[in-house]
Formats: structure tokens, sequence, C-alpha cells
């Protein structure tokens, strides 16, 4: 797969990829207004680098439990600076996180390089079309309002079908979708941790997946602990995204999972 200027292996599960997390927001969960100030980010991103990332995914707009939803105008002049900014400066690809078709054709018109949506086309009836004009890749995310399903991996193969379906309708090429089982999103504890259990069976539909579970609530429950003291818990799921072949994983933390996956993978090829 192609992204940005860089060719990714996605067909072997060979590797499994760092996307870097910036959120240049001041109210993100984990690291609100951290790298809310230009050179802040920009420092950060050049650590990123550095530690090991392979693709950096911005977000203007926190996603935590009770976020505050910002306008399109205000999303746009938080991301679309620093997406220029990064692309004029650094040699890598650039994810934009966002589910508003607006924000995403914006985000594309200032260099991003993918589109990362947490609603996996099912928010913005546009957002498939501007997708698919750019022939940019996607992230499509497994996301619904509720956690009443009836039997729970199979509902959300049944979702990510849904969300297939309307990229095929608007003209996403298949080489373009990456999958995200949607860890935090639209789950309750113990099926955050099903989904992880089970990423495997979300190979039936033959595109590459990113696992993003940095720093997340599935985490500080299970081991006590606040969004601080999360690294460990995050490196032990991406060492099992890479043992379920996953692609990708979204991390706050490069250095740490980027070496972890590194052992695990040779280990696995020894």
């Amino acid at each position: 797969m192609q992204i940005g200027n860089r060719q990714f292996d996605t067909d072997r599960h060979k590797h499994t990829y760092v996307m870097g997390i910036l959120n240049v927001t001041p109210d993100s969960f984990s690291d609100g207004g951290k790298y809310n100030h230009m050179d802040q980010a920009l420092y950060h991103v050049e650590e990123m680098i550095g530690d090991g990332m392979d693709i950096l995914d911005i977000g203007g707009e926190s996603t935590r439990p009770g976020y505050e939803l910002l306008s399109d105008e205000e999303e746009i002049a938080r991301v679309t600076p620093t997406i220029e900014k990064v692309k004029s400066r650094f040699d890598i690809p650039v994810s934009l996180d966002t589910y508003k078709s607006k924000v995403a054709q914006a985000g594309i018109d200032a260099g991003a390089d993918l589109i990362n949506d947490i609603w996996g086309l099912k928010y913005d009836d546009q957002m498939a079309k501007v997708i698919a004009n750019s022939q940019l890749p996607c992230c499509l995310m497994h996301n619904r309002d509720n956690t009443n399903y009836q039997s729970f991996m199979q509902d959300v193969a049944a979702d990510l079908a849904e969300t297939i379906q309307i990229a095929e309708r608007a003209g996403i090429a298949d080489n373009k979708i990456i999958l995200d089982p949607g860890v935090g999103f639209g789950k309750t504890y113990e099926q955050n941790l099903q989904v992880i259990n089970n990423l495997e069976s979300l190979h039936v539909f033959g595109y590459p997946l990113l696992l993003g579970t940095s720093r997340k609530s599935v985490i500080g429950l299970t081991l006590d602990v606040p969004v601080t003291e999360r690294v460990e818990g995050t490196i032990a799921t991406s060492v099992l995204a890479v043992m379920k072949k996953c692609v990708f994983v979204r991390v706050h933390d490069v250095k740490e999972n980027a070496r972890a996956i590194r052992m695990t993978e040779a280990i696995l090829n020894a």
C-alpha cells in the first residue's frame, strides 16, 4: 500500500508498522495541551521519527469520553497548519484523524496522505466521496453509539461489512482500505478485551488491520493505573498485534512499542 511517498508491505503481514499520535488539542485524554503549540508539536514529531515512527497521525479533536464537539472551522484551523508544517519539514507520511468530510478535504488540500475515520464512513455521508475523489488510502474504524450486541464478534464483523460496502459504493479502491477494530469505541471493558483477543477473525475481510489501544481505558481498568502509567499495558497489546498479524499499531509511546515489535518479530522469524 502506497501512503505518501512510502510503500508499506501490507499483503504478507511480515511487519507491523508504527503510527505515532500527535494530538493538537487542548483536551486530549492522555496528552491534552502538551503539543498544542507548533514548536512543541514539531519537536515531538522529530522525536517520534527518531524513535522509529512510520506514519504520523494528526488529530485536532479529542475523542475521549464526554468530549466536546468542535466546529469544522475550528478543527481545520488546528490541523491544517500542522499538516503543512510537518510535510514541509519532515519526510514522513501523514494521516489525518477526522470523521468530518470538510475537515478531511481541508487536510487533503494541506497535504495529508491518509484519512483515519473513527466512524467508518457512517458519521458524515460525504466522507466516502471525499476519500474516493482524493484517491488516498483510509483507515476505517468500527464504531457504534451503543454496546447492544447480540453476538459480539459477529456483530462487529457485520458493522465493518457495512463500512466496506459504503467505501465500495463510493469508489474507494480495495487496496486503499485499512480496518481498525475500534478498541475503546462502542464497547464495554469486557468487549474491548474480547476484540483484541479475536483480532485474527477480522482477517476474513482481506484488509490490513490497525490496532489502536494506546493508553486507553481498557489498559487503565485492567492494571488499575492512571493514563500516565499505561506504557507497559500498551506494549503488551502491540506484541499481540504482531502475533495476530496486524499491519499497524497506533501509539503515543513510539520508542517503547517499536522496540517491542522488533523483538517480537525477531523471535517469531527465528
